[in-house]
């Protein structure tokens, strides 16, 4: 089911009345948030909710046997068993026919004719890369004893599958989402407003920024050898504002639907775009997947309390890892390598933390440069694209060259939330309502943003992003 469906827009408001009327009965909130959790995630395909539910089960059991083991290696038996399913599970469904090609691939190139048979029709069930790493780290936090385990079996499957950031995240911990949902709620006006605010602008950004621009960027990276270097640049800065809008949007609407709930999410983005370096953007995008890679990846390597050349080679492994985490295709991996080399670079070469417009607007550009191999289909499409923006220029226009529709809104959308995001960025404290006036202004912007999304909005039940991640 998708948050821009109009299935959505009755299931959210029937799935609220329910779990608020049985705001008394704590079991029965909870089981009202996992059979409408499964109802969503099974809206997609039923099949799927046979690997949720066994994710859960192996995780449940492991995290129990875990914390009441008392020998080391006993725990890091049970500890193997959910690392070995997770990922076994994560590598079979997402990375299986991934690299038998690319094993294959590799042969036919050394000259040994090998007939790719071994390939299967996989399914790829949808956000699965964010609930195995959410079940997972619940395991190894209680192995590394930051965490005890729940023994109630219903809460924590309604952790694992709470639906508004089940397919899309964030990526929450059970040390912050766990104990809501094992504790009472209580309904709030203030949290209510506070979780529709956040939905109408996660709409906004999805409906108005990232579909409005996905229209000119499809058009280019879906047909790029009719187009040129000019129209690759507007396509590639439409698409970074694209990505943006999808997934700091449905993050937005995740976060909003779960306030409706009593719940409170995790902060996934920052203003991403305003950052002065390459490892400041990563501290603001996406940040439960990097603080996720960080606790569970990067520090066990070592982080960065070992010698610098180890380190220098944690940080590049820890983005290589991520690139591929983003999808099953070489041009991810070469995404995440770019951006480990970025952080290499500036911890060699920059000493101190860097800020000012030059190095945001150094910094979006490189940004940028990383997105053609995040967008393109291939990477021979994404070399194409590069070897056209720096030799051939040409001109701006998409199709018929006389359709300038698609950019002109979509820069309009743009501007708008650049505009917004400046203005928190660097003048919200100097800027407030005054207090008699910001029942009426807060009315009035979202009135206005409603009215956008209405009229900019492109409809049709588009995917978001990550759900193919």
């Amino acid at each position: 089911m998708l948050f821009n469906s109009a299935i959505f827009f009755v299931f959210l408001p029937t799935v609220l009345l329910l779990y608020w009327v049985a705001y008394r009965n704590l079991k029965l909130q909870n089981i009202i948030l996992l059979v409408s959790s499964y109802v969503f995630y099974g809206w997609w395909d039923y099949r799927f909710l046979i690997l949720i539910a066994t994710s859960t089960v192996v995780d449940y059991y492991v995290g129990l046997k875990i914390y009441n083991s008392d020998e080391k290696a006993t725990k890091k038996n049970w500890m193997l068993v959910s690392i070995v399913f997770n990922i076994g599970l994560l590598g079979f469904f997402k990375y299986y026919n991934f690299f038998v090609d690319s094993w294959v691939d590799a042969l036919n190139t050394l000259g040994y004719t090998v007939q790719n048979s071994w390939t299967l029709n996989i399914i790829l069930p949808v956000g699965i890369s964010f609930y195995t790493f959410q079940t997972l780290s619940y395991s190894i936090d209680i192995n590394r004893g930051k965490l005890k385990p729940t023994t109630n079996f219903i809460s924590f499957a309604a952790f694992v599958s709470f639906f508004p950031q089940l397919v899309a995240g964030p990526i929450e911990r059970a040390s912050n989402l766990l104990p809501q949902i094992l504790n009472s709620r209580v309904f709030t006006k203030r949290k209510i407003a506070s979780g529709v605010k956040l939905m109408i602008w996660g709409f906004f950004l999805k409906l108005v920024v990232a579909d409005r621009a996905a229209i000119y960027v499809d058009a280019v990276y879906n047909n790029v050898e009719n187009h040129d270097g000019i129209t690759f640049m507007v396509a590639t800065v439409f698409f970074a504002f694209q990505i943006y809008g999808d997934f700091a949007g449905y993050s937005l609407i995740a976060i909003g639907v779960a306030k409706l709930f009593g719940l409170e999410l995790m902060v996934n983005f920052n203003r991403p775009y305003f950052a002065a370096s390459v490892g400041e953007f990563w501290k603001r995008w996406h940040i439960s997947l990097s603080t996720w890679f960080k606790d569970y990846v990067y520090i066990p390597l070592g982080g960065n309390k070992t010698k610098k050349g180890r380190y220098l080679f944690n940080l590049f492994i820890t983005f290589l890892i991520s690139g591929l985490w983003h999808g099953a295709n070489w041009t991810f991996v070469f995404w995440g390598a770019i951006n480990g080399l970025y952080l290499i670079t500036e911890t060699l070469i920059f000493k101190k933390k860097r800020s000012g417009l030059i190095n945001i607007a150094i910094t979006f550009v490189l940004i940028n440069l990383t997105w053609v191999f995040f967008r393109a289909n291939s990477l021979s499409q994404a070399l194409l694209i590069f070897k056209d923006i720096f030799t051939n220029l040409g001109n701006p226009y998409i199709g018929g060259r006389d359709d300038i529709t698609a950019p002109v809104y979509t820069a309009i959308a743009i501007i708008i939330l650049v505009l917004s995001e400046f203005k928190r960025e660097f003048f919200n404290s100097y800027l407030s309502v005054p207090n008699r006036i910001k029942p009426m202004a807060t009315l009035l912007r979202y009135s206005i943003i409603i009215f956008m999304i209405f009229y900019l909005g492109v409809f049709g039940n588009s995917q978001f992003i990550y759900f193919q991640f």
